[in-house]
């Protein structure tokens, strides 16, 4: 068994299902998925629920409302500008396409979302995934963390993200699962200051197991 799936297997067992990510449409997926950048998801969930609210979870409605009332619900989000500019454009995407299920189902959605100004690799993948239903792995900082001190890996972006898929089956759930479970470990025990006590994974860890976190890493770009 690889040492990505055995990390799996095992914060899984430890864990549970995490059922990740919490939305009533592919468009609330795609929405928390902008705003969810630099940001918690729980300033996220604040904004959501004043967009629905105001009854502005659908491309129509943001795209059609004025910029001080879309600042005034996503405000909590930070960069509120910037994010009212972002789900503007991307709702303009959506409706130009033909709406929001159509718009997912394109044979290349993350290439059409890298298209869309103000959305990137990270953004890209978490609404491939998670709305579009199409497997392709997450890298947030918090995977970065997790793979560097787990096995000593490091690199960019598209170079973890195809570590992942080299690793793994291309399984929607299983891609789901494992950066929910790799998000719920980051906050639980392997924050900036990690607690290596009480982990479930430190037997196998590199860092855990090492003094020095200097030593002994693969970067891979």
């Amino acid at each position: 068994m690889s040492v990505i799936r055995r990390l799996y297997m095992d914060l899984y067992a430890f864990f549970g299902p995490q059922g990740w990510w919490p939305a009533d449409s592919d468009f609330e997926v795609m929405v928390g998925a902008v705003l969810t950048q630099n940001m918690s998801w729980r300033n996220v969930e604040k904004a959501i629920s004043k967009l629905k609210t105001e009854g502005l979870m659908n491309p129509e409605a943001i795209l059609e409302t004025d910029r001080e009332t879309l600042h005034e619900c996503i405000r909590a989000t930070g960069f509120y500008r910037q994010k009212t500019e972002r789900l503007k454009i991307l709702s303009e995407r959506v409706i130009r396409e033909g709406g929001v299920e159509r718009f997912l189902k394109h044979p290349d959605i993350r290439g059409e979302l890298l298209k869309v100004k103000g959305i990137g690799p990270e953004t890209a993948d978490s609404i491939t995934l998670y709305a579009a239903g199409v497997p392709s792995f997450v890298v947030d900082a918090y995977t970065r963390r997790i793979l560097e001190r787990y096995i000593g890996v490091c690199g960019g972006y598209h170079e973890i993200r195809s570590f992942f898929h080299d690793e793994l089956p291309r399984d929607v759930s299983l891609y789901r699962e494992f950066h929910a479970l790799l998000v719920r470990l980051a906050k639980e025990y392997c924050g900036k200051k990690p607690l290596c006590s009480g982990c479930p994974v430190a037997r196998d860890c590199t860092r855990a197991n090492r003094t020095s976190t200097s030593s002994n890493g693969v970067c891979l770009s």
